[in-house]
């Protein structure tokens, strides 16, 4: 209908006439379309459907998660129906492998009936199974027992029969899970591979890579013990590592290493015993001091300290794990302070107010003392090489100590440069010897003409150069972090597993 005929049209303006009378005349008129308009016709597709739940021609299968169990229950039932039809045969005693190898044979032949009926019927007649066919690489074929086995090209060695053609097995199937479970199991919660090689002892399973590694995956013990601890952001470094000081060892952290075994004399027939290098690593340079300690008690360890302190000056602070020589030994040295005699009470306060503020890192936190225990490693990398399976005396292993702590002195705090004109690379030494311990002193400068204030700035200005490269090269390391980046953000309600060292694995 076009513009012009819409606006003088009544009908679409006005409606029908009986419109405007009463309701009583309504019924008279149809509201639908007349036979005589002409209706788009669409025609109707039905689809039916029909749904048909295959179950197992025996369900027995879905209740067990053992493969053991499962076999056996089989077996105890195909027994007890022998025994119902009255067989002249008395079966008694426990299950025999015969009864239990036929349990299996049953669950394998309906499982192979159930995934591969079309094979199975073209492998009864002769023929082959199609080059698309997922089966075709293992050329397959029908057993004595009706089973679908692989044929593989290993006829003519000297494995069991079982071994040289595979039974067969799909990919999803109940009984393939409770083989897997079984194989898992017995190979003590193993891999990927080793849970495979196992398996294929005796089956092939289709794409068996693929189903294992699923299983394990969902395997609630393995998932357990495979989860990464939650983990938080690394913390800021201490101002004592990061903060020029005046002397190396000022801020130190100290660790125990060992035991070591060593003689008392260099005879065959020497005594031994086990002796401990106690690590002292100065915060702020890396620097490394080595003292050989005979035991591990608080009173060595408060005499190796004296030595220490006797050579490279009380420290400030002195960092350390929370392990029971330690704090025995703050708890002895407080005594030591406490008891000094009437007569050197002076030195005594001195003694206290030189003190060193002893800080214990918190129980279980190993991550809080990661200075000392780097420095532990690298002790133990040069220690091992050297000494090997010998036995030394106290003077040798204390000599060989000095030495390799001169070693780890000489160590480079920033990395090389390929640069033939750099300065030379700054190393712990260069803080306390003006050099490399490694390398060939300088020549001397007693000859040199320089005043006691000329040769004391020189100095001075030799060693403010030092921490200048620390603070411009040395400290640009710690702008990357290696580990802990990321932390995991632990809610309200989540489900959590906690960890402590100090119990066996899984309590």
């Amino acid at each position: 209908m076009s513009p012009s005929q819409l606006a003088t049209n009544t009908f679409w303006w006005k409606g029908p006439s009986w419109f405007s009378q009463s309701s009583e005349f309504w019924h008279n008129h149809s509201f639908g379309p007349s036979a005589s308009d002409n209706l788009e016709e669409r025609p109707s597709k039905v689809c039916s459907t029909t749904s048909i739940n295959q179950h197992p021609p025996w369900d027995l299968i879905n209740r067990y998660s053992n493969l053991t169990k499962l076999l056996r229950i089989t077996a105890l039932c195909m027994r007890a129906v022998k025994l119902f039809k009255r067989t002249q045969i008395q079966i008694q005693g426990p299950l025999t492998i015969s009864e239990i190898d036929s349990a299996r044979t049953y669950w394998i032949r309906i499982i192979q009936q159930a995934h591969f009926a079309n094979e199975i019927k073209l492998l009864s007649k002769d023929s082959f199974v199609p080059k698309s066919n997922s089966l075709n690489h293992l050329t397959p074929f029908i057993d004595s027992d009706k089973l679908l086995r692989t044929r593989g090209r290993l006829q003519n060695s000297q494995l069991t029969q079982e071994n040289k053609h595979l039974l067969i097995l799909p990919r999803q199937s109940t009984f393939t899970q409770l083989v897997i479970a079984d194989a898992h199991t017995k190979t003590c919660h193993g891999g990927t591979q080793l849970t495979l090689t196992y398996i294929r002892n005796s089956y092939w399973i289709v794409g068996g890579r693929l189903p294992v590694k699923g299983f394990i995956l969902r395997c609630v013990t393995c998932t357990r013990y495979r989860q990464k601890r939650a983990q938080q952001l690394m913390r800021q470094l201490p101002s004592s590592r990061v903060t020029p000081t005046t002397r190396p060892f000022k801020h130190a952290g100290i660790d125990y290493a060992g035991p070591l075994s060593i003689k008392t004399w260099k005879r065959k027939n020497a005594r031994q015993y086990k002796a401990y290098i106690a690590v002292f690593v100065c915060f702020s340079t890396s620097a490394v001091h080595l003292e050989l300690v005979t035991n591990y008690s608080a009173d060595a360890f408060i005499a190796a300290y004296k030595r220490f302190t006797a050579r490279q000056d009380i420290c400030v602070t002195l960092s350390c794990d929370c392990g029971t020589t330690l704090t025995g030994a703050d708890a002895e040295l407080k005594q030591l302070f406490s008891t000094a005699p009437q007569e050197q009470e002076r030195l005594a306060s001195l003694l206290s107010n030189d003190g060193t503020q002893w800080r214990f890192n918190p129980p279980s936190a190993p991550h809080f003392g990661g200075k000392w225990k780097a420095a532990v490693k690298s002790v133990k990398f040069h220690l091992k090489r050297i000494v090997g399976a010998h036995l030394l005396t106290f003077e040798e292993m204390t000599t060989l100590l000095t030495q390799i702590e001169a070693v780890l002195n000489s160590r480079p705090l920033c990395p090389l440069s390929d640069d033939p004109e750099d300065l030379a690379v700054l190393t712990p030494s260069h803080f306390f010897l003006g050099h490399a311990s490694t390398v060939l002193s300088e020549a001397a400068l007693e000859l040199v003409n320089h005043s006691r204030l000329s040769r004391w700035q020189l100095l001075r200005q030799l060693l403010d150069s030092f921490w200048s490269r620390w603070s411009k090269k040395c400290l640009q390391r710690f702008h990357d972090t290696s580990k802990w980046s990321n932390s995991t953000s632990l809610e309200k309600g989540s489900m959590v597993l906690v960890i402590d060292e100090r119990y066996p694995p899984a309590k």
